[in-house]
């Protein structure tokens, strides 16, 4: 009985390391993970986009804040207006989303 049970593992150590080494994406030996770039002093400051392109991307950052903050304002009203624990207004569910859209495109350019 003991020699089936470690046939069984023997074999099964056998068999999932082969599925490892088929699947697992492993690299032959001597290469890296990642292409390494070829080192110049100009890489870090090519790489930063121009001072106007910041100042734009400020001024549409803070364009859409300003929206945003109008899209909630809106909703802050229409929920007081509406007794919302009975229905949800369709209407409503839609400034919600697109609040959440602008939300997320705001993060998005701010990340860069």
């Amino acid at each position: 009985m003991l020699r089936g049970r470690r046939a069984f593992l023997g074999w099964f150590v056998v068999a999932w390391s082969s599925v490892g080494a088929l699947f697992g994406g492993q690299r032959p030996l001597g290469q890296s993970p990642r292409p390494e770039r070829p080192k110049d002093d100009d890489a870090p400051t090519s790489m930063q986009p121009p001072k106007a392109a910041l100042k734009e991307n400020e001024k549409d950052i803070k364009k859409d804040i300003e929206k945003l903050f109008q899209l909630a304002s809106e909703l802050k009203a229409e929920v007081e207006k509406t007794d919302s624990s009975v229905v949800l207004s369709l209407p409503l569910l839609r400034k919600a989303e697109e609040i959440e859209k602008l939300a997320r495109e705001i993060k998005n350019r701010a990340k860069g």
